[in-house]
């Protein structure tokens, strides 16, 4: 499996973001999906998850409102918008994969068999 983000950047506060994130190498449908992040000096931390059928989400409580997770299984992909960004979401951003099928995603890392390279997003104030 490999996962290759995109569309990161840099963004005034304020502004809006999307990442995008294809799949290759397996059945898309048969992963939950998931963006995490990892902010400057901070420990990596779940941002949104998506499970396998996009039923079920899930999203940490400082991008609630203002992120949103989907997926399209056609094209391999899971997206992350992001609006109202500020500067507490600078950060390198990582999608990655869980091999565990079910409606609803899985938060913790050690559930994530794949993860892709990372793209900053940069937000300045």
């Amino acid at each position: 499996v490999q996962l290759q983000a995109s569309g990161g950047g840099l963004v005034q506060a304020g502004g809006s973001l999307r990442l995008s994130c294809v799949l290759s190498g397996r059945t898309f449908r048969n992963y939950a999906m998931a963006w995490f992040r990892r902010p400057p000096g901070k420990e990596r931390e779940i941002v949104a998850a998506v499970g396998s059928t996009g039923v079920g989400t899930y999203y940490g409580e400082s991008v609630k409102g203002r992120f949103t997770i989907s997926r399209d299984n056609a094209e391999k992909t899971v997206y992350l918008q992001m609006i109202s960004l500020k500067s507490e979401d600078t950060a390198v951003y990582y999608c990655a994969a869980d091999a565990g099928v079910s409606d609803y995603p899985r938060t913790r890392q050690i559930f994530y068999d794949y993860w892709g390279p990372g793209t900053q997003v940069t937000v300045s104030s």
